[in-house]
């Protein structure tokens, strides 16, 4: 009888391990089970080349920019449009990590939790946040230099343009591509997975700092000489200032004044402010990680200076620094950005639609208003408002050092507050030069297209 009931307890356990093994397939089934699918060794999903032969990839207006003919890959029919939205879409080789064909090919497969995958027949459909036409100005104007644009909605996270540049045609791939000093970095998406040093962009964060944290901040001047004196380190300006309030110190970008505030205010509360701001961390668009900004805080009092304009070892994400300036817009906190604005299975049963998630608070409500005033000056003092027609545009430029003998990178951040066009845009042109003058254009060329039209 012992034998028998010893016998029972083996069974019962083996019974029990069988269930618990089986809970956690369907559990992984029904998580990674689109993952599984969309494997390369899923040869009915993948041609002889390695490409997949199943799913259809649209913009936001329904414009194909890649699906399947006979078995094999095609991409929108202009060559421009396939280069301006390569790093979105994904190239044949599977290069492009960010690229759809790549970090989304579990919604293009079709799959379902009833029938599996179809097929190259019966695929599913992947629509993107982004238009075409955006991207193809973007590209325009970026006219062959290394650098990202991009433009979300800070209401509804909305990525509507998103260029990295260098690119190529996914059709007609370069022989030089690996060589080539042109193509250097083509396979990275650099609004995503790139970070840069941020020159005067960053001090939108330093700003807001001072204006919480130095009581006659505003009511105090500022004299720039052209460079000051700080520790072991001289900070040279732009140009020379002279006697300046805070508006005219950040409308002229004054990095003798901004780096005294820095040492002022000290590492750690610059370190808080950046923080909070995000541009230290990582945010996830539909699974796709972006760059971690980073900062070396354990500073001497001249490299503080230094890095209160947002030099010195300060590494910024641009699409974190993009969500920053939607913070600014909405009032302290923006929407996440993501880039799937709908998927259709094998059956064509749709997905459900996507609700907008907001960021943490990353920067008080008060002092957003504020920052976002003195924003809004720089288009009078310094950019020149008819270059923005029928935009009601906050912005920050940046010109960012990087290193002796090379031209710094150019950078134009800001957002709109116009009623039908929430946008906060980020424009970074790679050794570009001057960030108004380069980054600047390049970023009122694809606004005056979103606002205006063609």
């Amino acid at each position: 009888m012992k034998k028998i009931e010893n016998r029972a307890v083996v069974c019962f356990l083996l019974a029990l391990l069988l269930a618990a093994g089986m809970a956690l397939f369907l559990f992984r089934y029904f998580t990674r089970g689109g993952s599984w699918a969309s494997s390369a060794f899923n040869r009915h999903l993948y041609n002889s080349s390695g490409q997949l032969s199943t799913g259809t990839v649209l913009d936001r207006d329904g414009d194909i920019l890649s699906s399947v003919e006979d078995g094999k890959r095609t991409y929108y029919e202009n060559e421009t449009v396939r280069k301006a939205t390569l790093h979105a879409v994904g190239d044949l080789q599977g290069n492009i990590g960010t690229g759809a064909l790549n970090a989304f090919a579990n919604k293009l497969t079709g799959w379902n939790f009833l029938n599996g995958a179809f097929g190259a027949d019966l695929g599913g459909e992947l629509t993107l946040t982004l238009d075409a036409r955006y991207n193809y100005e973007a590209y325009q104007a970026l006219n062959g230099k290394a650098g990202a644009v991009a433009v979300y909605n800070y209401k509804t996270g909305d990525v509507l343009c998103m260029v990295s540049s260098p690119a190529y045609d996914p059709l007609h791939v370069p022989e030089g591509i690996e060589t080539e000093d042109r193509y250097k970095g083509a396979y990275l998406n650099r609004f995503l997975s790139s970070v840069f040093t941020p020159g005067s962009v960053y001090k939108t964060v330093t700003l807001a700092a001072a204006l919480e944290n130095i009581p006659d901040v505003e009511t105090r001047t500022w004299v720039c000489s052209g460079s000051l004196p700080l520790g072991e380190e001289t900070i040279v300006c732009s140009g020379v200032h002279g006697e300046q309030e805070l508006a005219a110190a950040f409308a002229n970008s004054c990095n003798v004044a901004f780096a005294q505030m820095a040492t002022e205010l000290g590492a750690s509360a610059l370190r808080r402010y950046t923080e909070q701001a995000g541009l230290t961390d990582s945010y996830s668009l539909n699974g796709i990680p972006t760059a971690r900004g980073s900062f070396d805080w354990d500073l001497t009092e001249g490299r503080l200076g230094w890095a209160g304009v947002g030099q010195d070892r300060a590494l910024v994400n641009p699409c974190a620094l993009m969500v920053y300036m939607g913070a600014i817009a909405n009032g302290g906190r923006s929407a996440e950005p993501y880039l799937i604005l709908k998927t259709k299975n094998g059956l064509g049963i749709p997905s459900l639609p996507h609700w907008p998630r907001r960021t943490e608070e990353r920067i008080s409500p008060a002092t957003a208003e504020r920052v976002a005033a003195l924003m809004a000056e720089n288009l009078d003092r310094t950019y020149g408002r008819d270059r923005f027609p029928n935009m009601d545009l906050c912005a920050k430029s940046g010109t960012a050092e990087v290193g002796q003998g090379q031209p710094p990178h150019a950078w134009f951040a800001g957002f709109l507050r116009n009623e039908d066009a929430p946008y906060a845009f980020v424009v970074l042109v790679e050794n570009g030069g001057g960030g108004n003058r380069v980054a600047g254009t390049v970023a009122g060329r694809v606004l005056d297209v979103m606002v205006n039209g063609y």
